[in-house]
């Protein structure tokens, strides 16, 4: 057998040597990361104080954001940290915990991101079914659904990748990375894991565009120009969001393989993993009057007081 010794400890890929760039990169990055944090607490704190947005296209938005949340919390953290006291390392166990989390948030918002579409079609579609349709408790179900699933498909992935025997120890904690760097033969891992995560998107994806098609076809016999407006108003910030998850992932993962690392590695992984989270309260924010009422509304700390003070038993 071959001369192997367990991993214990890994060394992430440095953005640059150079001091004065790693402080910069703290700049930078801690920046996306107040925003995307601002941005995505603002929007679930507008859904949770105004009864007006108690609706099922809102439940899954504060769903969303909560997801956003959890997904750049994951990365970007850590990656100041490790620039801000230049330490490169990172745990076994804390890849593992990266990588395993990393797949649940990106992968739950994908699942929301359908669900989304599901309830928009319902809503245009069969607008006279919508409240029986979505209900509550259907909101509930679906988005419980959505982390279920993917809480297995995060283990599924994390557990396959970490299978493998690693003979390097220097990557950005990505599963293109880690694959790179594993002794064993990651063929199949590699064939397994596409194929899966690759059917799943396609379908899904496939899945929204063919519910859009739907929504379109009935927007289009709506015979006030008004009426299909106010009906496109409420796609298109859905439509936007999916647009930009779905292209940085292809921006990401749908390039020609490659064995060495090189410094487009970590620009990749960067642009799927901040991107999208810090985007997305901007889009429907910027495209929705009442979640825009009421930001401006909570921005009024007096009436925000009022209004938290009106929850207090």
């Amino acid at each position: 057998m071959s001369n192997q010794t367990t991993v214990s400890a890994f060394l992430l890929l440095e953005f640059s040597e150079i001091r004065e760039l790693q402080i910069l990169h703290v700049f930078v990055f801690s920046a996306f990361y107040l925003t995307t944090v601002t941005g995505n607490l603002f929007i679930i704190a507008a859904i949770a104080f105004d009864d007006h947005l108690h609706t099922p296209m809102y439940f899954f938005l504060s769903n969303l954001a909560a997801m956003d949340l959890g997904s750049i919390s994951v990365i970007v953290p850590n990656s100041v940290i490790n620039s801000l006291t230049n330490n490169t390392s990172i745990s076994y166990s804390g890849c593992v915990t990266q990588v395993f989390f990393l797949f649940f948030f990106v992968s739950s918002d994908f699942a929301l991101l359908t669900a989304m579409a599901y309830d928009r079609y319902v809503a245009i579609c069969n607008p006279l079914h919508y409240e029986r349709i979505m209900h509550i408790g259907a909101c509930v179900q679906i988005a419980a659904i959505a982390w279920i699933v993917s809480l297995f498909y995060a283990s599924l992935h994390t557990g396959g990748i970490f299978a493998n025997t690693f003979c390097s120890n220097i990557f950005f904690c990505e599963i293109p990375a880690l694959l790179k760097l594993s002794c064993s033969d990651t063929y199949l891992v590699e064939v397994g894991l596409l194929t899966f995560a690759s059917s799943v998107s396609i379908v899904t994806f496939i899945y929204i565009i063919a519910t859009y098609m739907q929504i379109f076809s009935t927007v289009l016999k709506i015979p006030s120009a008004h009426g299909q407006k106010k009906a496109l108003s409420t796609c298109f910030p859905h439509l936007a969001v999916v647009s930009l998850f779905v292209s940085t992932a292809l921006f990401a993962y749908a390039r020609p393989p490659s064995d060495a690392f090189s410094d487009m590695d970590v620009v990749f992984a960067v642009i799927y993993t901040i991107i999208p989270p810090m985007l997305n309260p901007f889009i429907y924010s910027m495209r929705n009057k009442d979640i825009k009422n009421v930001l401006w509304r909570l921005l009024d700390f007096g009436h925000f007081s009022k209004t938290l003070s009106g929850f207090v038993p």
